[in-house]
């Protein structure tokens, strides 16, 4: 029986322990998502989840965005995000990668106050190296909606991935 056509029959144990790492480290959104049973289909869960993810206040937009992991110098990895990097080649820096992307790292959370995060599915460390060092130049409004941006990005990266398993 595949995981769309048993969306409704998940208990919330089941449901939560499934949706609720989509958001690294946010099961609130999967907890609200689970009350607004039953779906129609996989799209409308999906749909459901982002508006929820959507419609969150500053603070807990803030509180998602911190709870992501810092690229590369991050030992705690959740299961998604240790996949997720090690696809893009983040596991293996060389020193002067490393060196920089920890650098990067620091100056980007003191100057914006949660983790550099980009969505790295399909990108490898030079790309994502790039992109950092133009992102951290951006001013805290724009950063905050980006960032934003990319979480919904990883979201339905892992959404798919769940539900093409």
């Amino acid at each position: 029986m595949s995981l769309e056509s048993n969306l409704n029959n998940l208990n919330r144990g089941e449901f939560i322990s499934l949706f609720g790492v989509i958001f690294e480290k946010t099961q609130w959104i999967a907890e609200k998502l689970f009350d607004l049973k039953p779906f129609k289909d996989k799209d409308d869960l999906i749909n459901k989840m982002i508006q929820i993810y959507e419609s969150a206040s500053k603070n807990d937009s803030l509180n998602i965005l911190r709870a992501h992991p810092k690229l590369v110098v991050e030992k705690n990895l959740t299961k998604h995000s240790s996949k997720e990097q090690s696809s893009a080649n983040l596991k293996n820096c060389t020193q002067e990668e490393f060196t920089e992307f920890t650098n990067l790292n620091n100056q980007y959370e003191k100057k914006f106050s949660f983790p550099f995060i980009i969505a790295v599915k399909g990108k490898d460390k030079i790309e994502i190296l790039n992109n950092f060092r133009q992102r951290i130049n951006n001013n805290v409004e724009f950063e905050f909606k980006e960032s934003k941006k990319q979480v919904k990005k990883i979201a339905l990266f892992r959404l798919d991935e769940l539900f093409t398993r």
